[in-house]
Parts: C-alpha cells; structure tokens; sequence
C-alpha cells in the first residue's frame, strides 16, 4: 500500500520542529542573560544584564516578579568601563552566593569582570570585592560574560569571552574568588578563526565523565534580525580541548546546536545551565516575532541519554 505523501513529509523533523518552544512562563519575563538559582527554602532567584543587575523571582518557576536591583548603589570601580553590569553568573558556595559580572559597552573590549557575594541571594544585600580580571583595546580577548565552574576536585575555574580569540578561561581562587596566584595562565576553549568572531557567552558544566562548554553564536542584540544560537563541546578534561559531535575543535570554528531560531523564538541564547529538582535546565532569552522582537525568558529541560544535551 502506497504511503500518503503528507503522512511521509510528518515523519520527516522540519527544523524549526527540531527545538522546543520554551515553557511557559509568566509575569516579568523581559531579560537579557539570565542566570537562576534555587534556594534551598525552594525559591528561584534570577538576575539579568543592565542596570544594577536586573532582579527576578518566583516560586514556581512560572510566574515571576521583578524586585530592585542587586545593586542599589553602583560601585564607583564601574565607571572606568560603564554605566551598568552585564551577563550575571549565581552560585552557591561555601555558604555563600556568588555573582560574577562584566561591566562593559557594546563592542567594545575595554571591559572588567566583577565579583559580589552575598549570604541572602537578594537585592541589596551583595557586597562587592571589586575587580576579578580586566582586558583592554589593545587585548586580543574580552572580559566579559563570566561563568563560574567549581570541578569535583576543588579546584575553580572561570570561563568568559566574546568574539575577538574567543572563549577565555583562568584558574580562580577559592580563597578570594579571584585569579589563582599559582596558575595565571589564560586558556583558549573555543573561537572562531575564519569568518566571523561570534562566539561568547561561556557555560560549563560536568555530566557523567565529560565536561560540556554551551556558548553563544552568532549576533545577539537585534531584536528580530538576531542570529545568536546555542552549541555545546565536550572535553575529557575541564581545560578541553573541546570537540563537538563531528569531532570538530571548538577552537577551529566547531559546535553542536542546542537552540537555534524557530518559528517566533528568533535568537535564543544568553544561556546559563541550571540543575533543578526535575534535571537541568538551560535558561536563555530570546526575541519574540510575536510582540516585536522583545527580549523575553525561556526556560527548557535538557536531556542527556544520548551524552549530549537536548533541549526539551
């Protein structure tokens, strides 16, 4: 019996059906590179790009608020760079939340990376310690979009770049939260040789036995004509190197896509990667073709079954 031809072209995955619309959420959801953690009182905390951080909450992980500021008061160290922070990184350790952040202007690659603890999580309640890592026009890399990535054998590391050499990494200690005295040397984990420089946004995270670099490409920032996406490497060890599924170097313009633009979701990227009491979650901002290009919050699962993730 012949097959009907548009039960063929059903089984036949279209691209924009390859990547999940993102679930739902409600409330203040417009952002820019959200970072989220969940206290352990089960409360979710986000922060995002401008401003003084830019502070979002819930209890559900649907509906959010938007609360002040993580600074009420800017560190007067910022204006060397800027006038607001960028691209936020939250963890928790040591009895204490952290947050990495990069004070910059757009394009630019005069740029600082800033550190904030705090014992609460909340608005307000950080303490700035001032100036982590720094690059200058003259630099071939850019200080900015920071990730924290503390390894099973205690030793930190932290992840940041964009365009330029690309993604950056340096050993962080754990007594300061600050460059490593022993270990100053700055790591290359992926970039772009040929053709464009598009590559930023860092995030690292361990699953099974190999370490995954999810990062940004392509161009953020334009509303409906933004091309940035997701793709992930994976290395054996935390310093890489990276390859993605096709065994190509994330050094040498490679990547496996994890988010790319469907249907209204243009632009997905921004991420951070969250473990949640129902697995991990990739969290990102995209524009929305619905409500002209307005950055909002998406939030998906990631499935790991085949050893790399899927969005979900």
């Amino acid at each position: 019996m012949a097959v009907p031809a548009a039960l063929v072209l059903a089984l036949i995955p279209s691209t924009a059906s390859a990547y999940p619309n993102p679930g739902r959420v409600t409330g203040a959801t417009v952002v820019h590179d959200p970072t989220m953690i969940r206290t352990s009182a089960g409360k979710y905390l986000l922060y995002a790009t401008g401003g003084g951080l830019g502070f979002r909450t819930s209890s559900d992980r649907i509906a959010f608020t938007a609360g002040a500021d993580a600074f009420g008061g800017k560190p007067s160290w910022w204006s060397s760079y800027a006038t607001e922070a960028w691209a936020p990184d939250i963890s928790y350790h040591g009895g204490k939340y952290l947050m990495y952040y990069a004070v910059s202007t757009f394009g630019s690659n005069k740029s600082a990376i800033g550190l904030a603890g705090s014992s609460t999580g909340l608005p307000g309640s950080w303490t700035d310690y001032g100036v982590v890592y720094t690059s200058t026009t003259s630099s071939d890399y850019n200080a900015i979009d920071p990730n924290l990535f503390v390894d099973s054998d205690g030793k930190w590391w932290l992840s940041f770049g964009s365009w330029w050499t690309g993604i950056k990494m340096i050993r962080i200690d754990p007594s300061t939260g600050k460059q490593y005295a022993g270990d100053t040397a700055r790591r290359s984990l992926a970039s772009r040789p040929t053709g464009t420089k598009a590559v930023e946004a860092p995030y690292i995270v361990k699953h099974g036995s190999y370490y995954y670099l999810f990062a940004s490409y392509d161009v953020c920032c334009s509303g409906t004509s933004s091309t940035y996406k997701v793709k992930v490497g994976r290395a054996s060890g935390v310093t890489g190197p990276y390859y993605d599924k096709s065994g190509v170097a994330l050094t040498n313009n490679g990547g496996t896509p994890v988010l790319e633009s469907h249907g209204s979701v243009i632009g997905p990227g921004g991420q951070s990667i969250m473990n949640d009491s129902d697995g991990d979650l990739i969290v990102y901002h995209y524009y929305d073709g619905n409500d002209n290009g307005t950055p909002k919050l998406g939030v998906n699962l990631l499935d790991w079954s085949s050893g790399w993730p899927v969005a979900y």
